[in-house]
């Protein structure tokens, strides 16, 4: 229930936003905005699937600067790409990640990635926006060293960045520099925002109508810097490009990603 009605108030946030016209961004704006494929350039699971090389891969041959994704474990220790602890619901098959091997589950729904294919594929040519997400970590000193690997040979903060809605996170996985650490907003703007700026991150992220001007100013006074999400209009793509966002996340990204080449081009 809890995410419908999360649901019901982002498409009414949506909704609203793309009625109100926006100014066209200047040349700046244009040059510096940086889309980001949120789970990649997936359709809403209807034939690109979320979270998998095709849908990294689409993001990638339309020009998207990046893509975020969602880092979960294996039984069997391996970092794997998926945003729910199950496969259910984007593949319809009932897998939990953390029961099964990575063997069993390549097996089983072919198309959840590993870490290592989507860095041996996509590090340095897309921007990874890595998110951790909370579970258990049966050999945590491990699994720091596994991430540590994977990770080895991209730039932080240039290649990717690790995102988290739990900060603690961050600590949990402690190898990571925190400039490129980027807590994430959820309706607690507010908090999240205030233990940003108690700490060397490299800034936050959150939804477009929460993380006010007031907000992305105390941010960016700390060298901070500042992202919001989910952008799905053009109006909503031009205050957010207006407003001097560093990072624009969308589940429509491609269609995002057009509206930024065209006034490229003029």
């Amino acid at each position: 229930m809890k995410d419908r009605l999360m649901g019901w108030a982002q498409d009414a946030a949506d909704f609203a936003m793309a009625m109100v016209p926006r100014k066209v961004p200047d040349a700046d704006a244009v040059r510096r905005c940086r889309i980001v494929a949120h789970r990649g350039a997936h359709d809403y699971n209807r034939a690109a699937k979320e979270n998998t090389l095709e849908a990294f891969d689409l993001a990638r041959a339309a020009g998207v600067w990046g893509v975020e994704t969602d880092i979960r474990w294996t039984a069997d220790l391996t970092p794997v790409i998926c945003h729910d602890p199950d496969t259910a619901r984007v593949f319809g098959k009932d897998v939990r990640l953390c029961d099964v091997s990575f063997e069993a589950l390549r097996a089983a729904v072919p198309a959840v990635p590993s870490l290592a294919e989507v860095v041996a594929e996509f590090g340095g040519k897309l921007h990874l926006m890595l998110e951790l997400k909370a579970e258990t970590f049966p050999d945590i000193e491990r699994q720091r060293r596994i991430l540590a690997e994977h990770l080895s040979g991209l730039k932080p903060g240039e290649c990717y960045h690790m995102m988290a809605l739990d900060p603690d996170l961050f600590e949990t996985f402690d190898i990571l520099p925190r400039q490129c650490c980027l807590p994430v907003a959820m309706a607690n703007m507010a908090a999240i925002s205030r233990r940003t700026l108690g700490q060397p991150y490299g800034g936050v992220t959150g939804h477009y109508l929460l993380l006010t001007e007031a907000i992305k100013r105390r941010h960016e006074a700390v060298g901070q810097k500042v992202g919001t999400g989910f952008v799905k209009s053009r109006n909503c793509l031009y205050r957010e490009m207006n407003r001097g966002m560093e990072w624009i996340f969308s589940n429509d990204a491609v269609a995002m990603q057009r509206i930024v080449d065209a006034l490229k081009a003029g």
